[in-house]
């Protein structure tokens, strides 16, 4: 027992002595990191009132859209249709689909409504990055990637509004070489789950796309409803990891490539209605973006520093359009916003919690105790308002009790902070509701009310499925789709 003692005596010492300094390092980490993401208060602000606009397109141009699909013979037969009854040429779209790695009909079914449809076998390579690697290296082959002016990109479970390609193409016409547009939600409603991530999408909308467009910056891809150039695959399609939407983004903007938002163009997006099915996806999400980040993160680091890698034809259009100066520093902007949205935060902010909160204040606390901790303590609303019901104090000697003690108080305090977070975090699907409120249906109040209580649960799950994500190895598995919904159902629920 004497060597115990005497062992924790010199661990406590050596924490406790150096335990201020690193107090101070970790606040000041803590206020760098929020210098460093305090403008995207300036999105928020902006995606109220704000989002960029597009004249009607002077000319009508050729597109391909590519969709890669896994067994979708439930809903592949609504996209199709719902693209045929677009109000815009029909020569001048063509629908590839990738039948990859199928046991059911969908390559069937795809051409039976006129699809050029490939069928691709390989359980080695499953993510979606390599079924669309292989369409893009078979349109090469039949068609000529460069035969087209630019490429769609869908899942097979979404539906688009008839408006959408014109619309889309109003922004294409522009100038612009890679759009994203409205995420909508079919199934909003149908539970909980689906309705965390229906409120997302639309979250993204007003808190990053509508601002970053209106600024000519650089939003990102987010997996589906998007149109690119062909210029951009000139040279195939060779995104091939778990999230080849961030891959793709990042090379995008490192290129010099801003990426807009057409808010006027609408397809919808059949979401998760199992927790065990999203808990999955999430899992792969985040091992996708923290790969991304390992991957990308120095290239768009270095980006800041250095500028774009561009082509010549780049440069002249960037001197036409911006001097030469904001152009610079716009790409370089695009890069740091990018790279602040590619961070892994959480794992950053769990490793200064698991130091400094726990190690080395608990340490600290064995040798010089604990005087009048508030029981109360951090800064949520919530906190600040029981601080001011309750004086609760805790005061404890140095020794082992008091080494416990701030164990528990630092597991405490984070419950307590997150707690907090949680009830503010609610007013996010409050605004959503609110301000989205002509183009989400009609719902009744009382799940309007138990959506806008259950929203907080997508970003804990995020949280912590980047943590797991960290230790474990995950494969690509597709998302099953059974939405029975078509685009007619939607227009008839809006009348």
């Amino acid at each position: 027992m004497g060597f115990i003692t005497y062992l924790l005596d010199n661990i406590a010492n050596f924490f406790g002595i150096y335990y201020p300094g690193i107090k101070n390092i970790n606040t000041i980490i803590g206020n760098v990191i929020t210098v460093l993401l305090a403008y995207k208060t300036v999105y928020v602000i902006l995606g109220v009132f704000f989002t960029r606009k597009f004249k009607k397109a002077k000319n009508k141009h050729k597109y391909g859209i590519v969709i890669a699909a896994r067994n979708e013979e439930a809903v592949i037969g609504n996209l199709i249709d719902s693209i045929y009854k677009q109000d815009y040429p029909s020569d001048l779209l063509t629908i590839f689909i990738v039948a990859d790695n199928c046991t059911d009909k969908t390559a069937e079914i795809a051409r039976s409504k006129g699809c050029v449809c490939y069928e691709r076998f390989d359980n080695e390579h499953r993510t979606k990055g390599f079924a669309l690697e292989y369409l893009f290296d078979r349109i090469e082959e039949d068609y000529g990637r460069q035969s087209f002016e630019g490429y769609f990109v869908f899942d097979a479970d979404n539906l688009l509004k008839s408006d959408y390609v014109s619309k889309m193409n109003d922004a294409f016409d522009s100038g612009e070489k890679i759009i994203t547009s409205y995420r909508h939600s079919k199934n909003f409603d149908e539970n909980w789950v689906a309705s965390t991530y229906a409120i997302h999408w639309l979250r993204s909308i007003r808190t990053g796309h509508r601002a970053r467009s209106l600024l000519h910056l650089a939003t990102n891809i987010q997996g589906t409803g998007f149109l690119f150039a062909s210029e951009l695959v000139k040279n195939g399609w060779h995104y091939t990891s778990l999230t080849e939407d961030r891959a793709f983004t990042v090379d995008a903007v490192a290129m010099g490539y801003q990426i807009t938002y057409q808010d006027d163009a609408i397809f919808y997006d059949e979401q998760p209605t199992s927790l065990k099915v999203a808990l999955r996806q999430r899992v792969r999400w985040s091992k996708g973006h923290l790969l991304a980040f390992v991957d990308t993160g120095p290239k768009l680091f270095l980006n800041i520093f250095s500028g774009k890698r561009d082509s010549k034809d780049n440069e002249k259009k960037s001197e036409k359009i911006w001097p030469r100066f904001i152009e610079s520093v716009r790409h370089r902007f695009a890069s740091f916003d990018i790279l602040m949205l590619t961070v892994p935060f959480s794992v950053i902010n769990l490793v200064r919690w698991l130091l400094v909160s726990v190690i080395f204040y608990s340490f600290y606390s064995y040798t010089n105790g604990l005087t009048r901790i508030n029981f109360f303590g951090g800064s949520t609303y919530l906190a600040q308002i029981l601080r001011m019901i309750f004086n609760v104090r805790i005061s404890i000697e140095p020794g082992l009790k008091a080494l416990f003690g701030a164990l528990l108080i630092a597991i405490w305090a984070r419950i307590f902070y997150r707690i907090g977070s949680y009830f503010e975090h609610i007013i996010e699907a409050v605004y959503v509701f609110i301000i989205e409120r002509k183009r989400i249906k009609k719902i009744p109040l009382h799940k309007k009310i138990l959506y806008c209580f259950t929203w907080p649960i997508f970003d804990i799950i995020g949280r912590y499925t980047t943590y797991i994500a960290l230790f474990k190895k995950v494969e690509w598995k597709p998302i099953p789709h059974n939405s029975k919904i078509t685009i007619d159902d939607i227009n008839k629920q809006k009348k």
